[in-house]
């Protein structure tokens, strides 16, 4: 029984001995990540990170640390020695790729429409027919097409979709670095996307894709922080 517990006792202590506060932060193109769930799925430990993307845990090497947030990939790191960088671990997340909820009809011939939509029915019944003879079977698209089970005939004489615009913030994210709101601009790193949001609202901001002009983008958000510190 001494021997038993005497193992036990060794055992507990060299896991202990072993653990440290592992310090890090999260990022993602260089902008801190906040409320990002860091689990230590070997101890079971869980912490979040701070406004800045920063966090710190228990945990020791061979220990595997996951980081969980919604708008990101789930990321897990097995801890080691070569990971740290000035005795910090630096995480980079990924964007979780949008999934296409519709496909671009491009190129659809000209459909007259009839006041009989019997008729109509029965000719785009027909068209849909033929495309579907002439093509391969698309598995798990959504085409609109009888191969898939689905007879959305209003879709093939409505307008084709618009190719979405680039938005706003992608366009102010991919040119001005997180240094450049914190430093130019004097915001906090919690405060930047919020402020993204404000100027998002202009219609100017509508333009500012279009332009592609860093200059006229950066005076844009000078602009917009000054009235945006008023608030």
């Amino acid at each position: 029984m001494k021997v038993k517990l005497l193992s036990a006792l060794i055992l507990f202590i060299s896991q202990v001995g072993f653990s440290q506060t592992i310090k890090g932060k999260v990022v993602c193109n260089n902008y801190a990540i906040p409320k990002v769930e860091v689990i230590n799925a070997t101890t079971k430990n869980i912490t979040v990170t701070d406004a800045n993307g920063e966090f710190s845990i228990i945990a020791k090497t061979n220990d595997a640390l996951v980081f969980v947030s919604k708008e990101h990939q789930v990321k897990k790191l097995i801890i080691n020695p070569k990971l740290f960088t000035n005795d910090e671990l630096d995480v980079e997340l990924i964007l979780k790729a949008e999934e296409l909820n519709e496909v671009l009809i491009t190129n659809m011939p000209s459909i007259k429409i009839s006041k009989d939509l019997n008729y109509e029915n029965a000719k785009i019944s027909q068209y849909t027919v033929e495309k579907a003879a002439n093509r391969p079977i698309v598995k798990g698209v959504n085409m609109g097409t009888i191969e898939n089970g689905i007879t959305k005939t209003i879709r093939l004489y409505g307008r084709a979709k618009e190719k979405p615009q680039i938005e706003f913030i992608a366009i102010v994210k991919a040119s001005c670095n997180q240094n450049y709101f914190v430093e130019n601009l004097q915001l906090k790193p919690d405060e930047i996307e919020l402020f993204l949001q404000y100027c998002e609202i202009d219609p100017r901001s509508k333009i500012i894709p279009k332009k592609n002009n860093a200059l006229s983008t950066m005076d844009f958000l000078l602009e917009k922080s000054i009235n945006f510190k008023k608030l």
